[in-house]
């Protein structure tokens, strides 16, 4: 296995294995919990789904409710380092 896979494309394989994980990870999420995705039979037939509140709850999911409080910035410290204000908030 060593003759063929270089040192070099390591972190190439790295980068491309995070991202093919992540695009398996949405795909998934997307299949089993979005509420516009009808897999089985009995939904399929509806037109229109009723369904405002799942809807809700799988937009606004704990990860961008966390974030929400957040400021938007990277890395907080580093900016205000920059900046040279160390009293600066993010929310200004």
């Amino acid at each position: 296995m060593g003759r063929w896979i270089k040192p070099e494309v390591y972190p190439l394989m790295a980068a491309m294995s995070f991202v093919t994980g992540m695009c398996i990870f949405q795909l998934t999420r997307n299949v089993l919990l979005n509420p516009d995705v009808r897999v089985d039979k009995a939904h399929r037939k509806t037109a229109v789904l009723e369904n405002q509140e799942e809807g809700e709850k799988y937009a606004q999911h704990s990860l961008r409710r966390f974030l929400r409080t957040r400021p938007p910035e990277i890395m907080p410290s580093i900016n205000r380092f920059f900046a040279g204000n160390e009293n600066m908030k993010g929310d200004q």
